[in-house]
């Protein structure tokens, strides 16, 4: 398993698939999770999740849990959670650089 940084934004649904493992889940869940969280603006299809799934495993940043029933379950790793982190400051950036600028231009 090859752990690699956080090389650039994370694309929404590689976001919402880390902030819904928080807990581990298998794949409907986390489409359940996300849909709610987003109150429906994000819609994760089977295939979409699937192959984010599979990405997100080769980077080290999710992995399978081992022994689940007949559903697999997955949780986030450290680097992961890293990655996760990283993306939030970024945001947060983003905001706060839009709030600054949209005051400039209010006066």
């Amino acid at each position: 398993m090859t752990q690699q940084s956080n090389t650039g934004a994370l694309t929404e649904a590689v976001y919402y698939i880390l902030l819904s493992l928080q807990v581990p889940r298998h794949g409907y869940g986390m489409m359940q999770f996300v849909q709610e969280l987003s109150q429906g603006r994000v819609r994760l299809a089977p295939g979409t999740l699937y192959g984010a799934l599979s990405s997100l495993v080769e980077r080290g940043w999710i992995q399978a849990l081992e022994g689940t029933a007949r559903k697999k379950e997955y949780e986030i790793t450290d680097a992961g959670r890293e990655a996760l982190k990283t993306e939030l400051r970024r945001l947060e950036e983003l905001v706060r650089h839009g709030h600054e600028w949209t005051k400039e231009l209010d006066t």
